[in-house]
Parts: C-alpha cells; structure tokens; sequence
C-alpha cells in the first residue's frame, strides 16, 4: 500500500466539496453556449470562467494556455514554450457563468485561495498531455472522470476522482496527465498564485 509521503504532490484539501451533480448540470448548459478552444492542438479543450475585468480578449488566443517548460526530444534540453500570463489580473468571472453553480464555486474558491485564470480544461479519450511543467501548482475539481485517467507528477501517477472534491497538484514538477478512458476528462482547474509544496 502506498504512503502518504509517496503522494506528497497531490494535496486533498480537507473539509471542501462541491456537488458533482449541479456541476454536471451547469457544465451541459454551460456547452450550449459556449465551445471548447483548442488552440489546434491534438486532444485539448478549454473554457476561461474568469478574465481581466471588461477584456474579452482575455479569454482568447495563448491566454487560454500560458507559459510551461517541457523536454520535446531525445536531447532532453529543457525549452519555453508559449507566452507568459499575468495572473493576478484576473478576477472577473465570465459572464456565460453568471448565475449558475459556477459562480458559487468560483466565489467560495476566490475566498479561500488567492488564484489566478480558472478554466474548464477537457482532455480527449486515449490521449496525453505533454510532460512539462508549469509557473505554478493547480487547482483541480474533477467533473468527469473516468477509472483510466490518471495524472502523473515525477513518476507518481494518482487518479482523481469526480466527487467533489477539491486538489491542488504541484505542477512545478515534471508532470502529464493522461485520460485512457472512452469519455472526455473534464475538470475545473484553477492556477494557484501560493505555493503550498514551497517549504
């Protein structure tokens, strides 16, 4: 059985839950009107809930994504990629979320914690992300989940799972996250602008 030391990345944040079936219910209505941006790339998808205040723009385009690290080649060289995000500037959630279950969540999460861009990232079935790294650790609250996702930080793999729960993962580490499931991987994952694993 694993120790909670070999899980010291993954940090479940004690006496915080959300109800999976009212996330569920908004996130459907929430696609009525809103689409997933790929950026073009391969198996990805996310939705901004928050921006800078009156700039829709914001939301669009390499804000979506934000800068990370990752090792593209047998060289093993560590490269940048995209753009850096200025963070703390967003504070406005979108106004698709107004009135819903998410705004209730992005209102108690903004009380709790200091955060930056808040999205709902989705991840094909059968695919991975890259193995990289990010300026800051994540919050996450799976949606829609599946026995085959698993993220994996440094080697350790963990599956979250969709209850309602709440993690914030240290993506400053090396880290991917893979859905090999049948269905799309949803979570809400929010960048963090404290650092919990920073000790």
């Amino acid at each position: 059985m694993a120790n909670a030391s070999m899980f010291e990345d993954f940090y479940q944040v004690p006496d915080l839950k959300f109800d999976i079936q009212k996330l569920r219910g908004d996130l459907k209505d929430i696609l009525e009107k809103k689409k997933f941006n790929t950026l073009g790339i391969s198996h990805f998808g996310a939705i901004m809930m928050n921006q800078i205040p009156g700039d829709k723009s914001s939301t669009t385009g390499h804000n979506v994504r934000g800068v990370y690290w990752t090792k593209p080649d047998d060289t093993g060289k560590e490269v940048q990629r995209d753009q850096k995000i200025d963070e703390e500037k967003y504070c406005e959630l979108v106004p698709e979320f107004r009135n819903t279950y998410f705004e209730e969540v992005y209102n108690k999460l903004k009380k709790k914690f200091k955060l930056g861009r808040v999205r709902i990232l989705q991840k094909e079935p059968r695919s991975t992300l890259s193995w990289h790294k990010d300026p800051e650790p994540r919050l996450h609250i799976p949606i829609i989940t599946n026995p085959g996702c698993s993220m994996v930080i440094e080697n350790v793999a963990k599956h979250l799972p969709a209850d309602g729960k709440v993690w914030i993962t240290n993506n400053t580490k090396y880290h991917n996250f893979f859905n090999g499931g049948e269905q799309n991987r949803i979570h809400i994952v929010a960048c963090m602008l404290e650092d919990r694993f920073n000790k």
